[in-house]
């Protein structure tokens, strides 16, 4: 079975638009299927462009005033790292999957092990099902047991106590509003987290009540978000770092915003004053642009796109996230392969015996997706093996066919619509060369997502396309923003203080 080619330019055939050339002889009924969600899913370059624009303006409207449809929540980091931070601290990551708690160690300019320039210990502990939909009180409290076991583990009571206390860092990677470095509102839980108990809160606050009562050694010094921090930590190795991303189970990005394009916060607020009282160029904005066109302007909703975001947590919101983010890409395609399934076109037999997990929902992740695509073995004995795996179900040459270009379909819409928030910032800012640090699963374990996205970034931006690594904004792989780079945040944060106290 021969694998596709990506054409260069658009086409006027649907097949080649979409990057898609038939791979099997399949029965007129799928093939008239696959033409539908290829003309459904495929978004021209024109269309990018559309929705990059109307980003731009949402852009400017978060900007302008709080409580817009995209935040573009400020942070209070006010510059990217010199590279000569130094120090041992504690961050703790809460993503939409696990904890992480690690200990990280900058060596700034002194560099060992290899010439790494820091050194990370760390731990992640799966988040129980249950805890999604808790109270706020059992959330903090499995955190603070994580933390309590991360330091006894390893040995660091020894080393810190009351008297001296560890510098904590905290990277929530969801919406919040800060106003200081070491204090987060949550505006709305994502990623399908609905705690009870959080939203309207400051997690911190949160947190700290949860340190105090166990007595960990701990000072927590700064709240940051992934972005940021995949900003940050990549900043510190690499100068030419303008972007951090997030292409994982959410989307989102964080850039250098100049401070006169924040036009929400006053330039005589305090807040933005140095030392010398010289008010700072620039801050970190952390866009949370998931958000992006809840009001479904523009963006090109399918069936499958709306079937889901009704049935989320908190339908009509998050609705570019939920186009393309991992945690919807894998049902977008379940909810596909269950309507051909109606449609008595593929798994007829098994359907009938009531067979397989394809009914249940989120079933399939994106990893899955991308297997399908990566999937080099003989006869793809790999992904009929998943199959039968993950959903019980046995697969037929044909259904094979069928599975490995409706993945594609969903993973190159997906990539299409990630460059369009990177094309927005950049245009808002003028930026026109530099390194988009990229984090997230979807980025860096999809065998494709890379290529795909350069080539609609080259479309929107009008680059001559000569290639993802040679083009003038690139995307590259994020170092560890919510471990290290919220290290590196807590020791800019607690440099600056030290530079206050000295006044």
């Amino acid at each position: 079975m021969p694998t596709s080619k990506e054409p260069v330019k658009e086409d006027s055939t649907w097949r080649q638009r979409s990057e898609i050339e038939s791979m099997a002889e399949l029965s007129p009924q799928l093939e008239k299927e696959l033409e539908r969600l290829d003309k459904e899913l495929w978004i021209s370059s024109e269309k990018l462009k559309e929705i990059v624009r109307r980003f731009q303006e949402e852009l400017d409207e978060g900007l302008a005033k709080d409580d817009q449809n995209i935040p573009m929540n400020v942070t209070w980091v006010h510059s990217l790292p010199t590279g000569k931070e130094k120090g041992t601290f504690l961050t703790i990551d809460l993503g939409g999957t696990n904890l992480r708690v690690c200990k990280v160690t900058l060596h700034g300019e002194t560099t060992k092990d290899n010439n790494k320039r820091y050194e990370i210990d760390q731990e992640q502990y799966k988040f129980p099902n249950s805890i999604k939909s808790t109270h706020a009180d059992e959330l903090w409290t499995h955190v603070a047991e994580k933390l309590e076991d991360f330091i006894e583990n390893k040995g660091l009571a020894k080393e810190y106590n009351d008297k001296k206390k560890m510098p904590l860092g905290f990277c929530f990677s969801y919406p919040a509003m800060q106003d200081r470095i070491d204090h987060a509102v949550l505006q709305r839980w994502t990623k399908g987290f609905d705690i009870d108990g959080v939203e309207g809160h400051d997690v911190a606050d949160q947190l700290r009540a949860k340190i105090e009562e166990r007595k960990l050694p701990l000072d927590l010094i700064c709240v940051i978000n992934d972005t940021v921090g995949a900003m940050v930590a990549s900043a510190y190795n690499d100068p030419a770092t303008i972007i951090g991303g997030i292409f994982g189970t959410g989307c989102n990005a964080a850039y250098m915003s100049s401070i006169s394009s924040i036009k929400k916060l006053s330039p005589d607020d305090e807040r933005l004053k140095d030392k010398n009282g010289n008010t700072r160029p620039r801050m970190a904005i952390n866009c949370e642009y998931g958000a992006f066109d809840n009001a479904r302007k523009v963006l090109p909703l399918t069936k499958y796109d709306v079937q889901i975001d009704e049935e989320s947590p908190r339908p009509g919101q998050q609705m570019f996230e939920k186009l393309s983010a991992g945690l919807y890409l894998g049902e977008i395609f379940r909810l596909i392969l269950v309507e051909l399934t109606d449609r008595g076109l593929i798994f007829v037999d098994q359907e009938k015996n009531g067979n397989g997990k394809l009914r249940e929902g989120y079933s399939i992740d994106t990893g899955f997706l991308s297997q399908i695509e990566n999937d080099e073995t003989k006869d793809f004995a790999d992904t009929r093996a998943m199959f039968k795996d993950v959903l019980g179900l046995d697969v037929a040459d044909e259904e094979l066919d069928v599975f490995q270009r409706v993945a594609k379909l969903i993973a190159v819409r997906g990539a299409r619509l990630c460059a369009c928030g990177v094309a927005a910032i950049c245009l808002e800012e003028g930026i026109t060369k530099g390194h988009v640090a990229a984090d997230g699963s979807v980025a860096n374990k999809h065998p494709h997502f890379k290529k795909r996205w350069a080539k609609a970034l080259d479309q929107i931006l009008g680059f001559d396309s000569v290639g993802e690594d040679q083009d003038p904004i690139v995307i590259t792989s994020a170092d560890d923003g919510s471990g290290v780079g919220c290290a590196i945040i807590a020791a800019m944060e607690m440099e600056d203080r030290l530079q206050w106290q000295a006044v």
